[in-house]
């Protein structure tokens, strides 16, 4: 599994889980700057109540010129109920289940990440990148390094072929993120053509991004860039 970034572009083809908020769309041009071969996309439609994401994927995928596809997975939401994919539910809650926050879907990354190669092996495609990130406040347990490594290595052995999977903001705060979104030249696009609040809001344009602003993603995100714009003005 890889985290860092390749001193040398890697002449070689590339997946990456894009979900259309600021992480994936991140991963989406990190992807195509280490990668020569051609860039693929999958997004996956599970329900979610933020459904404005999969436009905004959309329009990544044709501005970074991906191979994108979008795949239904409609099992999700009736499995568990979440604050994502039920309405009812409030995204500033707890599941009861360990503790973990409302806004985890359980499943999802394992579901989507096996997807993901079952969609890239048969195409020759062994480098796959997900905006995993243990760092988020949220905690999600399928966001950590333990569990992409042990994924990584379950679906090697699954689609018997090797299958590395990119983690390219495992250690990085919002902050961070923001960061690498100007390095490699797309803050602007981070900001204005992605949606990570989980209420759906793609109306309210903040310096940070659209959102309600009041639900934990909104509240990761400003935090975020605005750690990112007090360092910028330190400098």
């Amino acid at each position: 599994m890889s985290t860092n970034v390749y001193a040398e572009r890697q002449p070689r083809s590339v997946l990456v889980v894009l979900s259309g908020g600021q992480d994936s769309a991140t991963c989406l041009y990190w992807a195509k700057k280490q990668f020569a071969g051609p860039l693929h996309a999958i997004t996956f439609d599970y329900g979610q109540r933020h459904r404005v994401e999969l436009e905004c994927a959309t329009n990544l995928a044709r501005d970074a010129g991906a191979i994108h596809s979008i795949v239904p997975v409609n099992s999700l939401s009736a499995l568990s109920s979440n604050a994502l994919t039920h309405e009812g539910v409030s995204t500033a809650g707890n599941t009861g289940m360990n503790g973990l926050p409302s806004t985890f879907v359980p499943g999802r990354n394992a579901l989507f990440l096996t997807l993901a190669a079952a969609y890239a092996v048969p195409k020759g495609i062994q480098d796959l990148v997900i905006g995993a990130c243990q760092m988020d406040a949220a905690g999600y347990p399928d966001c950590r390094d333990g569990f992409i490594k042990s994924m990584q290595h379950a679906l090697s052995m699954a689609m018997e072929s090797p299958v590395h999977i990119h983690t390219p903001l495992m250690y990085l705060t919002k902050d961070q993120t923001f960061r690498l979104a100007e390095k490699l030249g797309v803050l602007e696009k981070v900001v204005t053509g992605t949606h990570t609040c989980y209420e759906g809001n793609h109306t309210d344009l903040h310096s940070w991004g659209y959102g309600c602003g009041q639900c934990p993603a909104c509240d990761l995100r400003r935090k975020g860039f605005e750690d990112f714009s007090a360092r910028k003005s330190l400098s």
